[in-house]
């Protein structure tokens, strides 16, 4: 199984792709680990296939670039490496029971460099956890953000997408937070007594939901504590299934 986690710088991608290895593992699984960020210097698990291996920032940022024009040209040089990748992941596919694949901690590069996309195409029906944390959900048009964002990743990636609110040990109101993220009739509701320009912008996006969006339930996580990892597991096996359903 390919697990591909996604999310903003902070979200904790790297943490979740290390503990939760370390979850799978003591259920009896083999577990493999890919870093595909070319800017991170230490992380809490061994990778099996390293993209800093070919580059990293800090060796592009020496030859007089930016942070930022640095992170764009590392992933415009590993294009040259993208067969390579993409077998290498299969490979490991092929020799375990799951692959976990940690992206930039700088989503858009990602999601909007042509070696995000590229890659997902040469792989296998990926599941693809996008991660956000409970600081972006501060007013109600930011739950509806969260939902749509995941939306237009799986148009972005051709992937199937599983929105997961990660570091719910850090809020004390989870059912309010589950209400808004999976109640959309109430969101809408809520959304349509908005006089702001973004509320009324959202009210009208929440009323496309139910045509738009896929059948996915949203997923609870603790990556430190590790609270929901049998929910995750459980999804994993869920998009791999034949007769999967994500709700």
């Amino acid at each position: 199984m390919l697990i591909i986690f996604l999310g903003t710088a902070g979200s904790g991608k790297s943490t979740l792709t290390g503990e939760f290895g370390k979850y799978l593992e003591t259920e009896g699984y083999n577990v493999a680990y890919v870093n595909l960020d070319t800017g991170v210097r230490n992380l809490i698990y061994v990778p099996d296939i390293d993209v800093r291996e070919s580059i990293t920032v800090d060796e592009i940022m020496k030859e007089g670039y930016g942070p930022n024009g640095a992170i764009v040209e590392s992933y415009d040089r590993l294009m040259e490496h993208l067969e390579y990748y993409s077998t290498s992941i299969a490979e490991l596919e092929r020799k375990n029971d799951y692959v976990l694949v940690d992206t930039p901690g700088q989503m858009e590069t990602f999601l909007f460099h042509e070696f995000g996309w590229r890659i997902m195409e040469d792989l296998d029906a990926p599941l693809v956890v996008y991660l956000f944390d409970p600081g972006i959900l501060r007013r109600l048009y930011d739950f509806c953000f969260v939902r749509f964002f995941a939306i237009l990743m799986e148009l972005r990636l051709g992937s199937a997408v599983v929105p997961v609110l990660n570091k719910i040990d850090t809020i004390d109101n989870l059912e309010d937070y589950r209400r808004y993220l999976e109640d959309m009739g109430y969101l809408t509701s809520r959304l349509k007594f908005d006089p702001s320009m973004q509320g009324y912008l959202a009210y009208k996006l929440c009323l496309t939901f139910p045509e738009v969006a896929s059948p996915t339930r949203v997923l609870y996580i603790s990556a430190k504590r590790h609270r929901g990892f049998e929910d995750l597991e459980s999804v994993a096996h869920e998009h791999y299934c034949t007769c999967g359903d994500l709700t």
